[in-house]
């Protein structure tokens, strides 16, 4: 390119200087370089109009004028267009590629840019939700899928754990659907079936149920007989102590049928829970005296920092505090210490159970809120404890927008933390001091 830059420097310097010293030979030496500098630009004015005609018809092909500088401009841009057909070519081919790879995929996605609006889907993605790609682009997701829990979901900007619906298009069918980043402002919703994952959890529950309901009668009636057995006096002396024995675990037996009971009824009913006020302070006082009067119990405190009320359910919330207190008495000495906190701030309500017992490994803390995870199972079976406790109290949560945060360390005890956000929160009357 140097090279042609000089050439094309050093021709027009010839031409302007013939023609300075052919109008100089007829003594009008300006007019001659005035008529070589008017050739000049209209050479190049020409060269101009069949570069913009090359652009307009994209033909840099065959065009050829000098070995100037005009040549190596079309040259170049002959080359980068050839070059740029080439880069489509290949930029379709990987576009019909990725596309026949994401057709082929069972799970639904669905592209929406930042305001919901569908941009793209897969075939799936149509099959499943209903969709027609050519109609509905450009139409906010949710007034294509139609339902108050997805509205709610995509509305809420936690898009952590995903939903799951009936489908729109097949009864009986039901779709996850879960929202992830996907580029620059969109996000990616994904469908995918999990009616077998659904049928399957619904035979489990019910079979609980009907299992639970089962059991209680018969339960009963030997509970009732071993109450008569325990209290006559003409129950032989050597029998007293096995029939008490059996009373116990006929006990621990209607416990864990009352867990499995209120598990399945939580998982079964409705997320949404009516709007009760719940004075939590008032709760925490009566746990505390229903325990604190046992026999070799750790000292129960109760530390109320707020007196602001929990729009929820207070059932659910006495089962949650009745869970956690009968966990930190299980794994609390006699000598221990349990304080029962209610606060709450910007952030919202945060009802707290914390223990000086024996700690939990970290690596089990993750498990703890599993149906039957028992992190000594030894002493669980002594003590009644089955791991359906901190299992209700992770759905009850669940149904109060809360999350549970355990802390714990082994040989200092351990904090169980349920977070409320401040939409479930009611100002109360100021805490005298």
């Amino acid at each position: 390119m140097a090279d042609s830059r000089r050439k094309y420097l050093l021709g027009l310097a010839l031409l302007l200087m013939g023609g300075f010293l052919i109008g100089w030979s007829y003594d009008y030496p300006v007019r001659g370089l005035l008529a070589a500098t008017a050739i000049a630009l209209g050479w190049q004015i020409r060269q101009l109009f069949v570069f913009e005609q090359m652009l307009r018809n994209k033909q840099f092909t065959g065009t050829r004028y000098d070995n100037g500088i005009w040549s190596g401009i079309f040259s170049e841009v002959g080359y980068l267009h050839r070059r740029s057909l080439k880069q489509k070519k290949r930029y379709r081919r990987l576009v019909k590629e990725l596309r026949h790879s994401i057709d082929s995929m069972p799970d639904g996605g669905i592209v929406l840019n930042s305001a919901f609006e569908i941009v793209s889907c897969n075939t799936a993605a149509e099959e499943l939700a209903g969709l027609k790609l050519r109609q509905d682009r450009g139409h906010r997701v949710d007034n294509i899928l139609r339902d108050p829990k997805f509205s709610s979901y995509l509305n809420s900007s936690d898009f952590e754990n995903g939903v799951e619906l009936r489908s729109p298009v097949a009864d009986g069918r039901w779709l996850n659907y879960r929202m992830v980043p996907f580029g620059a402002k969109q996000h990616l919703l994904l469908l995918r079936d999990v009616t077998e994952h659904v049928r399957l959890g619904k035979i489990r529950r019910d079979f609980i149920a009907n299992a639970s309901h089962e059991l209680r009668s018969p339960l009963t009636v030997i509970g009732g007989y071993l109450d008569t057995l325990v209290t006559d006096v003409e129950t032989p002396e050597h029998w007293r102590k096995p029939v008490a024995r059996m009373q116990e675990q006929a006990d621990r037996l209607n416990n864990i049928i009352a867990e499995l009971l209120e598990l399945s009824r939580l998982e079964a009913i409705e997320r949404n829970v009516k709007d009760e006020r719940v004075d939590l302070c008032a709760l925490l006082m009566t746990a505390q005296a229903s325990v604190a009067t046992a026999a070799g119990s750790p000292t129960i405190m109760v530390d109320c920092h707020s007196s602001d009320r929990l729009l929820g359910s207070v059932t659910e919330m006495e089962s949650v505090i009745a869970n956690l207190l009968s966990n930190a008495v299980r794994h609390t000495p006699g000598d221990g210490t349990i304080t029962l906190t209610w606060s709450s701030d910007a952030q919202g309500g945060q009802l707290t159970v914390a223990d000086t017992g024996e700690g939990i490994d970290r690596e089990d803390i993750p498990r703890l809120s599993e149906r039957f995870f028992r992190v000594n199972r030894g002493r669980s079976r002594e003590d009644g404890g089955v791991g359906l406790g901190l299992a209700i109290v992770k759905h009850v949560l669940s149904r109060h927008d809360a999350t549970l945060e355990i802390l714990s360390e082994i040989g200092v005890g351990s904090r169980f933390i349920c977070r409320f956000p401040r939409t479930r929160i009611e100002a109360g009357d100021t805490l005298s001091h």
